[in-house]
């Protein structure tokens, strides 16, 4: 019989490895019944014979790789892992086609796993079209209505720059422009009236990040939510940037926000020209800013359609139903 002993420490978190009252441990040892394992706080000692311990080994192996990228570990996760053939890959390292992600073998869309294990990936086409030129261009513009991911797949790019360190930080924006309500009569601060602004950032952050995780990361600077106006006199190296429902800015503030790229800086632009909530229409800097820009080496545009909802079925027929009676 052989003896193997394996140190947590550096490579996940005890916590997260054994699981809440031991349930990842106790599924684990269920999966290799042939093998006695015992473990003690950050070590574990594996008694067996020398291919069963090898075995063990390569499993828990792509279990570490997985948690070093994704940060998290889930039951999906562990079956994923320890239910495939010895021969195969280990899931979290399969290469994606046309995201340089990694994801199950099956996931030719998927951009970055989720929390619980769920996998985030391109549904339609050109969501699919937005994470190809991601790879090829520093900014991009993403317009179209809403319902159609252009949002939350450039939050999951830049959750997954991230976990990949392309980037050292997240920042999310958009203009604090009232759409029907008036500022003043919200309640609370400053932060308080803008937040209901910047809930969309936070739900779709909330699917990717673990919550103990993102609040690290927003209370060291990692990942950043702010509205547009913060932004000015900024210079935003290392970081991508995303600024949402960019309809509602003027030229200039749309200038401001652009020319506020750094060195090792990926940005996108997302807007929806239907739902201008300016006091004039005419002022939204959007497309003129795209008119201006499209051609630009390292610029890509990508227009989003009804085909792009991925919200209730609905969605879509009612978008059209407004879009028909705009042209009347």
């Amino acid at each position: 019989m052989s003896e193997k002993i394996i140190d947590l420490a550096g490579t996940i978190d005890p916590v997260d490895f054994y699981g809440p009252a031991n349930a990842n441990f106790d599924y684990l040892a269920g999966k290799f019944p042939e093998l006695k394992i015992v473990a003690r706080g950050g070590t574990m000692k594996l008694f067996g014979s020398e291919e069963q311990i090898a075995r063990f080994e390569n499993r828990f192996g792509q279990l570490i790789q997985y948690y070093g990228r994704y940060g998290h570990l889930s039951r999906e996760v562990l079956d994923q892992i320890f239910d495939t053939p010895v021969h195969a890959r280990p899931a979290a390292a399969v290469k994606t086609s046309g995201t340089g992600e990694t994801g199950h073998a099956a996931d030719d869309d998927a951009i970055v796993y989720g929390n619980n294990g769920n996998v985030i990936r391109a549904r339609t086409a050109n969501q699919r079209k937005l994470v190809e030129l991601y790879g090829k261009n520093d900014l991009l513009f993403a317009v179209g209505p809403a319902g159609s991911g252009k949002t939350y797949t450039a939050i999951a790019l830049a959750v997954r720059a991230l976990k990949n360190k392309e980037v050292k930080r997240i920042i999310l924006t958009r203009p604090a422009v009232e759409a029907g309500e008036k500022l003043g009569f919200l309640p609370g601060d400053m932060k308080e009236k803008l937040d209901p602004y910047l809930q969309p950032l936070y739900d779709a952050l909330n699917d990717m990040i673990p919550p103990k995780k993102l609040q690290d990361y927003m209370a060291e600077g990692i990942v950043q939510i702010a509205p547009l106006a913060y932004m000015r006199g900024r210079t935003l190296d290392n970081a991508f940037v995303i600024l949402d429902e960019a309809q509602n800015t003027i030229l200039s503030q749309i200038k401001m926000f652009l020319t506020r790229m750094g060195r090792n800086a990926k940005f996108i632009v997302t807007g929806d020209i239907t739902q201008i909530d300016l006091p004039v229409k005419n002022d939204s800097g959007l497309m003129p800013a795209i008119g201006m820009l499209r051609g630009i080496e390292g610029i890509a545009v990508v227009e989003f359609d009804r085909k792009d909802i991925v919200r209730h079925d609905l969605v879509k027929h009612i978008v059209q139903a407004f879009d028909e009676h705009s042209t009347h």
